[in-house]
């Protein structure tokens, strides 16, 4: 008897400690062997076989299909260059430039995961639309209010995830070249 009341026990702590695990993972978007650059970070086997136990959970309670490894990469942002999160209510400033690709969007998402409401229907930039400057880089503002230029509204979220796709891209994040690839700075300007 005390043989099946401690396997019981066991068994409910182990089921205690992983199911708590894997919330607390979801719950705070950790992401384990993750690729950092700047303010960006990528999952590196996200769209492989070799994606880990907690990133196919992630995938599974977003209802995202991630992109292929041989098709691009997909880096995520929700806080600035300095660490401070994102915030619909502030000035924030994207500019630089991106690795080579042959095609590339840059779309805010809210803390949900969907598209934030404005009156313009605008979410995102591609290389296609997007205004450059002489040298090619480029400037976002992202903020509640329109500015001129290269403009995203951020509405009144409360927190937002920039995410930068890459597709049909050298860089691969199990290589070097992802590490050394010109990722566009994030730059909190004002806040009220």
């Amino acid at each position: 008897m005390p043989l099946l009341l401690g396997s019981i026990l066991a068994l409910i702590v182990a089921a205690v400690v992983g199911l708590g695990a894997t919330w607390l993972t979801l719950a705070r978007g950790i992401q384990f062997g993750a690729l950092h650059s700047g303010a960006w970070t990528a999952g590196p086997r996200t769209g492989t076989q070799g994606i880990d136990p907690y990133a196919r959970a992630a995938i599974a309670q977003s209802g995202e299909l991630p992109i292929g490894s041989g098709d691009g990469v997909t880096f995520s942002a929700n806080a600035d260059d300095s660490g401070r999160r994102l915030n619909g209510r502030c000035n924030v400033v994207v500019n630089g430039t991106t690795p080579q690709a042959r095609f590339w969007s840059i779309t805010l998402y809210d803390s949900t995961g969907g598209l934030i409401a404005n009156p313009i229907d605008r979410f995102g930039f591609t290389s296609q639309e997007i205004v450059r400057n002489s040298d090619g880089s480029f400037e976002i503002a992202i903020s509640p209010k329109a500015r001129a230029g290269n403009w995203l509204p951020s509405g009144d979220a409360e927190s937002y995830t920039l995410v930068l796709r890459l597709y049909d891209t050298p860089v691969g994040v199990a290589t070097r070249a992802a590490r050394e690839a010109p990722l566009p700075s994030i730059t909190l300007r004002s806040c009220p």
